[in-house]
């Protein structure tokens, strides 16, 4: 490690203010930046911790039903309070191992945008709102590849607002060393229609299943995926798996979560 300014605000304000120090960097859970800087992968000058500030923790109800969870919440919290969303607080109960689960949050995660991550595949899924301190973004213009999002220098992720679905559940094949997905399947049913997302398999990033998605709308059934298949092509190859292994996997994760929500 290396000598760097650590400021812990109170406020959203006085976060947004203390990132724009230059070398500033925002500070979640640390999970992914705490490691990164071990590694002098990355030298901020000032850290600016978000675990203090009251108005980004905590779970609650939207007055339209929705789920709105504070973007510095701890993935142990969500899984403990999301009961109104339960495939979400599921999904969190099963990131990582129980120290992470009470350090990670899922701003730093969204934030982030790891392409194994499971937040993202339950954001895009269920076509959620990233709200940060200065706007609204629709998960769909949110994710924009590996470790690329639509958030600009010193914007924060505040709240992450999901909908509600009528079914929904998430699949993740373990990579067990990680217990990050090797793939990892979210399907989320709505009244206008299916959303299926993916994790852990695609070069870039978190993806939505189109062909799947018009299947499922019109059958909400395991079967109605019978002969769609994903090209190995795009897909991440490396010593746990190959490109084809992954698209393969894609469709077997599908069919089980789509069988665990009907």
């Amino acid at each position: 490690m290396y000598n760097f300014e650590f400021e812990k605000p109170e406020t959203v304000a006085d976060a947004v203010a203390a990132l724009g120090a230059e070398d500033a960097q925002a500070l979640g859970g640390g999970q992914t930046l705490i490691p990164t800087l071990k590694q002098r992968l990355a030298s901020p000058s000032t850290l600016v911790s978000l675990k203090n500030i009251a108005e980004m923790q905590g779970v609650c109800k939207g007055d339209d039903g929705s789920i709105c969870i504070g973007g510095a919440t701890n993935h142990a919290t969500v899984a403990a309070e999301a009961g109104d969303y339960p495939a979400l607080a599921e999904t969190a109960a099963h990131i990582g191992d129980p120290a992470v689960r009470n350090r990670g949050t899922i701003g730093g995660s969204l934030a982030n945008n790891d392409p194994s991550a499971c937040y993202p595949a339950a954001a895009l899924a269920s076509g959620a709102t990233i709200v940060t301190n200065s706007r609204e973004i629709a998960a769909d213009d949110y994710f924009q590849g590996m470790f690329t999002t639509a958030l600009e220098e010193g914007e924060i992720v505040t709240e992450v607002r999901f909908p509600v679905p009528e079914k929904a559940n998430y699949q993740k094949f373990v990579q067990p060393a990680s217990r990050f997905a090797l793939v990892g399947v979210f399907v989320a049913k709505y009244s206008d229609g299916v959303r299926v997302a993916i994790t852990g398999a695609s070069n870039d990033g978190v993806f939505r299943w189109a062909e799947a998605e018009a299947a499922l709308s019109a059958n909400f059934a395991p079967e109605a995926l019978d002969g769609l298949s994903l090209s190995g092509d795009d897909m991440i190859s490396d010593l746990h798996g190959t490109g084809a292994y992954r698209a393969h996997l894609c469709g077997v994760m599908t069919k089980r979560a789509v069988a665990a929500a009907a």
